[in-house]
């Protein structure tokens, strides 16, 4: 390893540490499903900030909340239990471009995936053993949460990587429920899908620090360019390598690096 890539490993390194810990939880997303101790509560609850954030921080959470309180702060309960024309609650829900419709045919899908599928974590974990990737896993996922009848404009809401998307939010989520280090920050709950196989959540912050630190040449914030980065950062860590997610949002989010 070259001596600059040394140095950008450590600095990594170093940055990850200073981030990775539970005092990240109070400011960002992660904090809606650390409400919770049941797997499927916690895995719908992720799901749903996951899908959220976008925007200001402060206003994702506002909004996360709101959603799991109009499901009772019991998510899976209010999914199985709730009988669906009780769910008109949720047609005034908004968060940016996502409305009530596009809530409501979430909802729908979410209890579908739980009732049909075995959960969002066999929908997933499925996608994955199909290609061993993740990019497989994501294209899986889209299909069969679309697998109801919906409206056209519900489907911009998830991400999709055959045309290209970066999955900011998708692979987020993944980094969530899969990773699990000493730290305490991501839940760690889902076994099937290794560490070493996730994809960094890119966004316009990571991507700038990335290009900032000669770790990233493309100029997209595509998938293209989440392979490059990803395979980049197993370099320096092949087993773990998106824990410097944490390392390259707080240098562009806190740091403003």
């Amino acid at each position: 390893m070259s001596i600059h890539k040394t140095e950008t490993r450590e600095f990594l390194d170093e940055k990850a540490n200073k981030y990775n810990h539970p005092g990240f939880i109070e400011t960002d997303p992660i904090q809606i499903p650390a409400l919770f101790t049941t797997k499927e509560n916690i895995e719908i609850a992720g799901f749903l900030s996951a899908t959220l954030a976008w925007g200001q921080r402060p206003t994702i959470i506002r909004n996360s909340l709101k959603l799991i309180n109009l499901m009772n702060n019991n998510p899976i309960e209010f999914l199985l239990n709730t009988p669906e024309d009780e769910w008109d609650i949720f047609q005034d829900f908004k968060h940016r471009t996502f409305n009530g419709t596009d809530c409501i045919y979430f909802l729908k899908s979410l209890k579908n995936i739980y009732q049909k599928h075995g959960g969002l974590e066999q929908v997933f974990t499925q996608g994955f053993r199909n290609e061993k990737t993740i990019f497989g896993s994501l294209i899986y996922f889209r299909k069969v949460f679309f697998e109801l009848e919906h409206e056209h404009r519900t489907e911009k809401h998830v991400s999709n990587v055959e045309k290209g998307a970066a999955a900011k939010r998708l692979n987020m989520y993944l980094r969530w429920m899969t990773r699990s280090d000493k730290a305490g920050v991501d839940f760690g709950l889902w076994k099937q899908i290794p560490a070493s196989a996730l994809m960094l959540p890119l966004d316009v912050h990571t991507g700038n620090v990335a290009r900032k630190l000669g770790l990233l040449i493309r100029t997209q914030n595509d998938w293209q360019a989440v392979e490059e980065i990803t395979a980049k950062l197993r370099e320096f860590d092949a087993e773990d390598p998106i824990k410097y997610d944490f390392a390259l949002f707080g240098l562009g989010v806190f740091e403003k690096f």
